[in-house]
């Protein structure tokens, strides 16, 4: 006897297709002149028989002119009816890619110096010729339609903001190998000209601080900046920063800086400068940082975001609120350290005993998502009480291994 099957390797041995005919009522064995033949496409993945006359097998009654009845269903095939699901489905915690917008926006490149600059833009162009640098163009950025300009400044003329992050070494080394190595200057800074009779320096970079620090380490005498007309821009520093990405210590000592030089410009509340302090927690844990350089933000972040807001007062006023916030949060850390030398005595040990800790006595732990808001002070209230009463002798090793969260920091 012989049989061949037609298309897809996968399909069965000719031991299951015999099989499965002599199951068949009236059948005894496949006849030596039938051959199976796989009719198998992406609308009908099924598998279904052929009479030496070529008769196919009824789709539907499932029932051969000589008696065979046989439709086999595949199991690595979806059924007839069964439709592909259109986008799998993503990984918990994964964002699908958003889709570009229908309808373009900003300006088409021949337009970006189409028009003459404005009286402020051409001001900006004079003063940084009698600064002594060289303007290279003037020009809109693509987005907004903005002004900017593009210079040569001199590099002793230049100066990160004053309440910038502290620059790191590893990075600043590693600028200058790659500069150095490749020979060019690619990456121009972001500036803002702000001539103060206290400061040497006339500009300032929000971004580009590492930049600026290897291109004087190389012994550069001038570099290349997008001079941003707007001084705001000089507060934008954590929106504008991509340089090198911010701890929660740096971005909440910037914060912090920011808001001590901006209380002196004017009375406004702190939600004015919502885009540059990015959230309400960073203001208070910056206080913090100030105090306590060692100070462990990370453990109670996630407290902070869920009950800090902005505060609807002139900055000058809501400074001295946020200075009693903050020395709220450290009298808790105080109490949190001695129930966390506590448990170290008693021979437990993890990088994330602190943590363990502020989970325990966090408000927001096993609160419903319905309930009513706590206050910044009654969630730091509950926490004091909560870290008053804690009992390291309740605790064991397990405990701590069931749990997560961030490990203390250490500066």
């Amino acid at each position: 006897m012989s049989s061949s099957l037609v298309g897809n390797p996968r399909i069965p041995t000719i031991a299951w297709v015999l099989w499965a005919a002599t199951t068949q009522n009236n059948v005894g064995v496949l006849s030596a002149k039938s051959r199976a033949t796989s009719h198998l496409s992406a609308r009908s993945p099924v598998l279904f028989f052929q009479s030496s006359s070529g008769t196919p097998l009824n789709r539907r009654t499932q029932e051969s002119p000589v008696g065979v009845s046989f439709f086999g269903q595949l199991p690595y095939h979806r059924t007839m009816g069964e439709k592909k699901p259109k986008n799998p489905p993503l990984s918990k915690g994964t964002r699908r890619r958003r889709k570009p917008g229908g309808s373009s926006i900003g300006l088409a490149a021949g337009e970006l110096q189409a028009a003459a600059p404005p009286g402020a833009v051409a001001e900006l162009h004079q003063q940084i010729e009698t600064d002594g640098g060289r303007v290279l163009s003037a020009y809109r950025e693509p987005y907004g339609g903005l002004w900017l300009v593009l210079a040569a400044l001199p590099i002793e003329l230049v100066q990160p903001t004053p309440y910038q992050r502290n620059i790191s070494d590893t990075h600043v080394r590693k600028l200058e190998g790659v500069i150095g190595k490749i020979g060019r200057f690619l990456d121009p800074i972001i500036t803002v000209r702000i001539a103060k009779s206290d400061h040497a320096a006339k500009y300032w970079t929000p971004n580009g601080n590492h930049r600026l620090s290897a291109m004087r380490t190389l012994g550069a005498k001038s570099i290349i900046a997008i001079v941003v007309p707007e001084a705001s821009a000089a507060y934008q520093i954590l929106a504008l920063n991509t340089e090198k990405a911010h701890n929660l210590r740096e971005k909440a000592l910037e914060v912090i800086r920011m808001y001590r030089e901006l209380v002196q410009l004017d009375q406004v509340t702190e939600e004015t400068y919502a885009l540059e302090f990015e959230e309400p927690a960073l203001i208070t844990l910056g206080i913090c940082y100030e105090e306590r350089p060692r100070f462990s933000g990370g453990a109670y972040h996630p407290v902070l975001k869920r009950v800090d807001e902005f505060l609807q007062k002139p900055m000058m006023t809501a400074l001295s609120i946020r200075q009693q916030r903050g020395k709220s949060v450290l009298a808790l850390d105080d109490l949190i350290v001695k129930q966390v030398e506590a448990l170290k005595a008693k021979g437990l040990t993890s990088p994330y005993l602190k943590s363990f800790v502020v989970a325990r006595v966090n408000p927001m732990r096993f609160r419903p998502r319905d309930a009513p808001s706590l206050s910044f002070d009654e969630a730091l209230d509950r926490m004091t009480q909560a870290a008053t009463k804690f009992n390291p002798e309740k605790i064991k090793m397990d405990d701590l291994a069931k749990s997560g969260g961030v490990a203390d920091e250490v500066e």
